[in-house]
């Protein structure tokens, strides 16, 4: 029996959750089909996404097509849980992504289209709601090919749209040679010289081809209907490719979600890519060495999960034991680095716990969420008793606010929402603390310095002195200290692509007085290294300056044609900026930059300014100067090695002269 773990993607509703359950009823899994405007539906199965009609986390329930296991990945499409989707790509074997017949492309459906191909996931495309009044076969089929690949291939033929006895027929055109002819040479000397192509070799030529991602069979039907459904199973079946990985190997899997169970254990669920995993294996997590001891396994079967001995390769798998796992960990032998295929969230706001609600409590259930959720960062600040949570839009904000009131009994409220910028050097600067000379108090020689690096580099770490030249591990803390220290920068913003070179480096050497124990005044230690290698390194920044910058969206507007002059004004307010205007007919297209903070207030506005009919699609693009305005600071959460004297009270009782 071959496997097939499937994700389901689209733009929020486009339909995707009702695609799942008319998929379940129509290989047997329900006798009836889940509504998601009744909450009924089998993957949306937290009561806030049952109310609000949304999925919030991905689900996983599996079938049977024939000889086919289908493992399938329901997935938010909502903008703001891309977190969700993220974790679950690394997982799959094929994708189906949902595409309305009556919204058309999305922005959403762009970004994730986008993704799909630069990871080469074998992807079908099914155009849902052809029954719904409004529903546009050719415009759709004509938007998909312009704005997300020229690469498709229609399955068959549609009637009726616009209404409730709207049909798909399954059937290749005589287009599709010419779509395959771009990836097979043989095809393109058949199609050149005119000669007959039989359905056989045509359908496996689009097998093959679908199956390494070159082309992407379209399908068009109705989840609510059932039209073109059937058609689409088949597809799954004979059009993506089976998992692959031999269960007699080495061990190797991927956690791609981690959830708590009734009694607070948290539970991990994974992907096996080879090898078998069993009860009572002690199994290596990650590569950070340490190891966990699997005590029970359940897997993914005939529409529930039951509990297993083992999983095999090509299996989801439900793991508990695994006490310190998270979110993007290798189990066994890493297969790859976990990898972020979106931008980070650059939104933040500060919670505020409402009457009665205790701030230990609401702090240990927000690290809970951030544990589920890998693009989610807290900040705790220990001196205002404040934890900030990273985001990526407001609809997550009140859904991290009802699930700490549903699930963990606390209200609590927000500040307002703030962007996080980055820093970035703006220049070199080096400084250096010797041991026992001048003020300073640690037993320790540090030396940095701090230059820029290519955008998107990130942070590295060099030697410009002998490794042997003291103990290995007083290198490691100043290194993981440098990166430490690095998360808040002059201004309090995560400094980003930059290279610190350690240019200095001494310690003292264990010594203890006569016929006496190890005497810690007189001996360097690790903490002496984490303690002086703020201080180096912040002044080396403050040498060497830094610019703050902002987050920057790419945004698509389309509007009518008639509402350009009152647009143009608000945008420049909000300090958008179009790059081009292209005019079609009535309408007209904007392209451009806008800051991310200012997104919301734009999708607001728009509507009233383009009575109802303006389009936005915006997604993270780049980093841009702040160059208006006094520049934005961040509170700081740390000791502030900006003020020494501060920082050296905080920090150790052995102060200088």
């Amino acid at each position: 029996m071959h496997l097939l773990n499937l994700g389901i993607l689209a733009h929020v509703d486009a339909g995707k959750t009702s695609l799942t359950e008319r998929l379940l009823h129509t290989v047997g899994i329900t006798d009836e089909i889940g509504s998601v405007d009744a909450g009924s539906t089998r993957t949306d199965t937290l009561a806030l996404e049952r109310r609000r009609g949304i999925t919030i986390k991905s689900a996983v329930v599996s079938f049977a097509i024939d000889d086919v296991t289908v493992n399938l990945i329901d997935t938010p499409g909502h903008p703001d849980f891309i977190a969700e989707v993220e974790r679950v790509l690394g997982v799959l074997d094929g994708a189906v992504l949902v595409v309305s017949a009556v919204e058309g492309v999305q922005a959403q459906t762009r970004i994730l289209m986008r993704t799909l191909q630069r990871l080469h996931i074998p992807t079908l495309l099914f155009v849902n709601k052809i029954d719904r009044r409004g529903a546009d076969i050719d415009g759709v089929l004509r938007a998909i090919s312009q704005r997300l690949t020229p690469a498709v291939v229609p399955m068959g033929t549609t009637g009726a749209a616009g209404t409730r006895d709207a049909w798909f027929r399954p059937g290749l055109d005589a287009g599709v040679l010419d779509v395959l002819a771009e990836h097979d040479d043989e095809l393109l000397t058949a199609w050149v010289e005119g000669s007959a192509m039989s359905h056989t070799t045509l359908r496996a030529a689009l097998t093959a081809q679908t199956r390494q991602a070159l082309v992407h069979p379209v399908y068009f039907g109705s989840a609510i209907t059932g039209a073109g459904v059937d058609a689409l199973v088949t597809g799954l079946k004979e059009l993506l490719p089976p998992a692959d990985g031999d269960p007699d190997g080495p061990v190797s899997g991927t956690v791609f979600k981690v959830e708590r169970g009734p009694a607070g254990e948290k539970v991990a669920y994974a992907r096996m890519f080879s090898g078998t995993l069993r009860t009572r294996d002690r199994i290596p997590v990650s590569d950070g060495g340490q190891e966990g001891r699997i005590t029970a396994i359940s897997v993914f079967d005939q529409g529930t999960d039951a509990r297993a001995d083992a999983v095999s390769a090509g299996r989801i798998a439900r793991l508990w034991g695994l006490a310190d796992v998270r979110i993007g960990d290798a189990l066994g032998e890493p297969r790859k680095a976990y990898e972020h295929f979106f931008a980070p969230p650059t939104l933040e706001t500060v919670v505020v716990p409402g009457p009665g609600t205790d701030g230990r409590r609401l702090h240990l259930a927000l690290t809970r969420l951030a544990e589920q959720d890998p693009l989610i960062d807290l900040r705790h600040d220990e001196v205002r008793q404040e934890t900030a949570v990273s985001l990526y839009g407001e609809v997550q904000k009140e859904v991290v606010q009802a699930t700490l009131a549903e699930e963990f009994g606390l209200e609590v409220t927000f500040r307002e929402t703030t962007t996080i910028c980055i820093e970035r050097p703006a220049g070199s600067g080096a400084a250096v603390e010797f041991n026992k000379k001048d003020d300073n108090p640690f037993l320790a020689t540090v030396g940095l310095r701090v230059d820029p690096a290519p955008i998107g580099s990130g942070i590295g770490f060099r030697l410009e002195v002998e490794l042997g030249s003291m103990p290995y591990a007083f290198f490691k803390a100043v290194e993981d200290t440098v990166r430490e220290t690095l998360g808040q920068g002059l201004h309090g913003w995560q400094v980003a692509d930059c290279v610190v070179t350690m240019t200095h480096s001494g310690y003292s050497p264990r010594q203890s007085h006569a016929h006496q124990g190890f005497d810690k005044s007189m001996s360097s230690t690790g903490a002496d290294f984490r303690g002086v290698t703020p201080l180096v390194l912040v002044e080396a920044l403050r040498r060497a300056g830094t610019r703050v910058y902002e987050p920057m969206h790419r945004f698509r507007l389309e509007a009518p044609a008639d509402t350009l002059g009152a647009l143009l004004p608000v945008l420049a307010a909000l300090r958008a900026v179009a790059r081009t205007t292209e005019t079609r007919g009535a309408g007209c297209v904007l392209e451009g930059d806008v800051p991310a903070g200012r997104v919301h207030e734009l999708e607001q506005r728009l509507p009233g300014l383009t009575r109802g009919e303006g389009e936005l699609e915006s997604a993270f693009d780049h980093y841009a100067p702040v160059t208006h305005g006094r520049l934005p600071e961040r509170p700081r959460t740390d000791h502030n090695p900006l003020n020494r004297k501060e920082y050296l009270l905080n920090v150790t009782r052995r102060v200088g002269s």
